[in-house]
């Protein structure tokens, strides 16, 4: 089944003030006080993504291909009141790739980290469960179920939804 995100994610405080200002973003809760907005469509039209746009529609700065350009300084405004970071991960039967990017005091503070296609991951984890990290995220003891989390990425609960869209659905 394959799993699919292009997400901000950050403090559930900082997310509510990014979400009133672009209207069409939708705000889904993680746990550790963490929320993200997914890249859906509408949101990503609303940031200046020319959907179907040339292939130079990217922020350099982070270097996401979905990112609109000049989205870097928007970023880069919101970390100003928290840290924000910016992923996306691609996996399909077993291999895919992640990247992420943490914006803090209004500067491009960690990335952008890339983890390519059947490349295992670093022993300091992957790029997202990094830029977790970096926000506070912190792999908890055990789950409700008694087993261990295996890293930042689940311990906030990432793995709740396979797709964007998913995310972006009221539940």
């Amino acid at each position: 089944m394959p799993y699919e995100l292009q997400a901000l994610i950050g403090s559930a405080e900082l997310l509510a003030v990014a979400a009133a200002e672009v209207p069409v973003a939708r705000l889904a809760p993680l746990s550790q006080g963490l929320a993200l907005i997914p890249a859906t469509p509408e949101f990503l039209a609303a940031l200046g993504y020319q959907v179907g746009g040339a292939e130079g529609a990217s922020d350099e700065e982070a270097g996401f291909d979905w990112l609109p350009d000049g989205s870097g300084r928007r970023l880069a405004a919101w970390s100003k009141a928290g840290p924000i970071a910016c992923v996306e991960a691609f996996f399909f039967g077993g291999s895919g790739t992640q990247r992420a990017a943490v914006w803090v005091d209004g500067r491009l503070a960690l990335g952008p980290l890339t983890n390519a296609e059947f490349a295992p991951f670093p022993p300091e984890g992957g790029p997202i469960s990094r830029a977790l990290r970096h926000l506070g995220a912190r792999v908890e003891p055990a789950r409700a179920d008694g087993a261990d989390y295996v890293d930042e990425f689940e311990a906030v609960g990432l793995p709740a939804h396979r797709s964007t869209a998913r995310w972006a659905s009221p539940s």
